[in-house]
């Protein structure tokens, strides 16, 4: 793999996990693959999330309690970096101050209370639900966290495209906003929707049911994302983080509360 699509995927893989690799090119070409790649990255750290959430779950350990395991991974693997933007978007916006204020309380590196808040409730809600699909199978744990660790990174990728401004004239919001089509951003999640196909180790209801809660996630983090622009001006890194967070635990929720009707 060479040329821009090389540089982008060496820089996704830079930016979204802990896995060292050599980032040469950091432009906004680059910076467009990189999020067309941030799928399948969301993809790799759902597995590694739903697998030890299921291999945990199957060696005797309480659902909850390796689902809580499997979540500790996924965040460690993307170095808590998506949980440290929805603190401070959750700090920001609860802080009632202007847009320049706002953006000022989020590059703080303490967390506030509502970021304190913020981060109980999302964490509580993906252990939960994530260990509840281990209750009823390995294969609904892994298939379930893969679709919500996709949906969560393909919310990044749209908050990428045309009219989603950046709220600062520097940072990853202003290398990454608008560098992707929304002809790219449809391609990639068409692709995505493609690892709910998982689900059908469980079922085809169980794999309908991933596509349901993968589309929930990405319109729960619509519905952020606008919240966003319209209180900060755009977005930024910590911005695109806290999408991800919360697609992802849309997902989780959604599918959770849909296997009990199937």
């Amino acid at each position: 793999m060479s040329g821009a699509a090389g540089a982008g995927a060496r820089l996704a893989v830079g930016t979204f996990t802990v896995v060292p690799v050599r980032v040469e090119r950091v432009d906004r070409a680059a910076a467009r693959w990189a999020m067309l790649w941030a799928p399948a990255l969301g993809a790799a750290a759902g597995a590694l999330t739903g697998a030890l959430a299921a291999v945990g779950t199957a060696a005797g350990l309480p659902p909850a309690l390796a689902a809580l395991l499997g979540v500790g991974a996924g965040a460690l693997f993307t170095r808590g970096l998506h949980l440290d933007g929805l603190a401070d978007l959750a700090d920001g916006l609860g802080s009632a101050r202007p847009a320049a204020g706002a953006l000022e309380v989020m590059r703080r590196s303490d967390i506030g209370p509502f970021g304190v808040i913020t981060l109980i409730v999302v964490l509580g809600a993906q252990v939960l639900a994530l260990g509840r699909l281990a209750e009823v199978s390995p294969w609904a744990a892994l298939a379930g966290a893969v679709a919500a660790g996709t949906a969560g990174r393909t919310a990044i990728t749209w908050a990428c495209t045309p009219g989603v401004p950046a709220a600062r004239p520097e940072g990853l919001g202003a290398l990454v906003a608008g560098t992707v089509p929304v002809a790219g951003a449809a391609a990639a999640t068409a692709c995505a929707l493609a690892v709910c196909a998982l689900g059908l180790a469980r079922g085809p209801a169980f794999a309908a049911a991933c596509a349901a809660a993968f589309v929930a996630g990405l319109a729960g983090a619509a519905l952020l994302r606008r919240r966003a622009v319209r209180r900060l001006g755009g977005v930024t890194g910590d911005v695109l983080g806290a999408l991800a967070e919360t697609a992802a635990t849309v997902a989780l929720v959604v599918l959770t509360g849909a296997v009990a009707w199937l």
